[in-house]
């Protein structure tokens, strides 16, 4: 339940970033890089306590390697740009 939780939040984060203005985005998105590194961990804690098997673990592993580098690079472009 508390994967699905963090899941969602950093979801609505990454959207409501989506709509704010530029100056406004940064707060959204430093949550919800936060949200993804407590789902990266979480999703490996599952795994090791047999929760999740290691197909699910390693698919779901791949996916928030790159939703964190796409907010990372997210946030380096807005950076950037101030």
């Amino acid at each position: 339940m508390k994967i699905e939780n963090a899941c969602l939040e950093a979801i609505c984060l990454i959207i409501i970033a989506a709509f704010e203005s530029k100056l406004e985005k940064m707060p959204s998105l430093c949550k919800a890089r936060i949200n993804i590194e407590l789902l990266k961990r979480l999703i490996r804690i599952s795994h090791e306590l047999n929760l999740i098997p290691f197909n699910t673990h390693l698919e779901f592993q791949t996916d928030l390697q790159e939703i964190s580098k796409m907010t990372n690079g997210w946030i380096k472009y807005l950076t950037a740009a101030r």
